[in-house]
């Protein structure tokens, strides 16, 4: 096992919630293994050299190319086959299995998970992308979700926030002072879609039948409407952007790597 890179505490000593400050982005192990009690966060940049793009989308199943086919520009089919190829080579190295002998299977509302034939043991994973950023989060035996979002003060509108927060979360939103909004609509966003992620329930889980904390550089949780079994964690996984993440079961170490990968 690697050492752990952070705890999914925050300063208060709540073991369900943490903030941006305990995140360190570390250089992956050698081998990779996953603990009942750990959770991966991966950050990959989706600009990559032409012989990696290649290299990865030769691992890909034929409906993953077919679907990067369908994209009308060339940068949009390569991010896509760069976070489908790294997706396969992180979930094979835990595996211990060739990337391109992975198979996914999708849930009701479209949360991919990895086929039972490649299973020995009940991995899960989940990802998202904002431009050329991914996140990757990977955990044994738990369910996961992840989002990340670039703070984008055209889209963090309050007719938005009327439509998919609670009441509660709109008077918070209101409540902060006009330079801290548009990152406080971006941190409820991002946590309620790690949530609705990790749940695997898509439209079926309205988003304002849940708060949880929006107020940037305050504790990090769930308010009310989700079960105290859910855990959330808040990070920055880059310059102008907020992520998430979300899990289930007891409290346990989460810890964050880099993949290092040839870049244009």
């Amino acid at each position: 096992m690697c050492p752990s890179q952070s705890g999914a505490r925050d300063s208060n000593g709540s073991d369900r919630s943490a903030d941006s400050s305990t995140v360190v982005w570390s250089a992956p192990p050698k081998a990779l293994d996953l603990g009942e009690n750990e959770v991966d966060v991966w950050r990959a940049s989706l600009k990559c050299a032409p012989e990696l793009i290649r290299r990865v989308e030769s691992t890909l199943s034929d409906d993953e190319r077919n679907r990067a086919a369908r994209f009308h520009f060339a940068r949009d089919r390569e991010f896509f086959v760069a976070a489908r190829g790294m997706l396969r080579e992180l979930a094979g190295a835990y595996l211990k299995s060739a990337p391109s002998e992975l198979r996914f299977q999708y849930g009701p509302e479209g949360k991919p998970s990895i086929s039972r034939k490649n299973l020995d043991c009940p991995i899960r994973f989940n990802l998202s992308h904002a431009r050329e950023t991914a996140l990757y989060a990977f955990a044994c035996g738990r369910e996961v979700g992840i989002d990340i979002e670039d703070i984008r003060s055209d889209f963090a509108g309050e007719a938005i926030a009327e439509h998919f927060f609670s009441a509660d979360e709109v008077a918070e939103l209101r409540a902060l002072p006009a330079e801290l909004q548009t990152e406080g609509f971006f941190n409820c966003w991002t946590r309620k879609e790690a949530y609705v992620k990790a749940r695997g329930g898509g439209l079926q889980i309205p988003l304002d039948s849940f708060a949880v904390v929006l107020t940037p550089g305050a504790p990090v949780q769930f308010v009310r409407g989700v079960e105290s079994r859910w855990n959330l964690i808040a990070f920055t996984p880059g310059p102008n952007s907020v992520a998430a993440l979300a899990f289930d079961g007891s409290p346990c170490e989460v810890r964050f790597f880099d993949v290092k990968l040839v870049r244009h």
